[in-house]
């Protein structure tokens, strides 16, 4: 069968299986004598193993490493199921990050008068520069959140929470102790 076909059976869009295969994430197929691509059975049922992988999230190396464990009648369900579980942990991870990213963002909606007024602590919390407001930005606080720019040491930088956007939910809420 050709591209469309085997698009349209697995659910995988043609330039994803051009993709695929140009990526070596899945073999090269047969061409007919007008050089068209000729998918078989087996070629399409490999693009479902791969469809599913990734409406499940796994990365395309993962996808490879399932690809291979499944072609090997010898592996250990071991290995997949290890697969698995660092994927599980992962998505885990990335969900607790959304949710606190959905929680300072409530927090700061929340907070907003949303009226005719400049005034936004939206705006305000991502205009902010990095570093802290005595101007010891060029210094890099240690574990503690200390810079070291004030003679008690007791200066703390808000520490970054979502990469570089360093927006951190309000400290009580996130601990529950409002």
């Amino acid at each position: 069968m050709n591209i469309g076909k085997a698009a349209e059976a697995s659910g995988v869009s043609a330039k994803m299986i051009r993709y695929y295969e140009s990526i070596g994430l899945i073999p090269e197929v047969s061409r007919t004598e007008a050089g068209y691509r000729d998918y078989s059975d087996k070629d399409v049922h490999r693009l479902r193993f791969i469809r599913r992988a990734r409406d499940l999230g796994f990365s395309v190396d993962q996808m490879a490493e399932l690809l291979a464990l499944w072609q090997d009648r010898g592996r250990a369900s071991a290995d997949v199921k290890r697969i698995a579980l660092e994927h599980v942990a992962e998505l885990e991870r990335k969900a607790r990050e959304l949710m606190e990213m959905s929680q300072t963002l409530a927090h700061l909606a929340g907070n907003c008068h949303g009226d005719d007024r400049p005034d936004c602590p939206i705006i305000n919390v991502l205009s902010e520069q990095d570093g802290c407001e005595d101007g010891c930005k060029d210094r890099e606080p240690d574990a503690a959140g200390h810079c070291g720019g004030k003679a008690d040491q007791s200066h703390e930088h808000a520490q970054p929470r979502f990469g570089k956007t360093g927006i951190e939910p309000d400290r009580k809420r996130r601990h529950g102790s409002d």
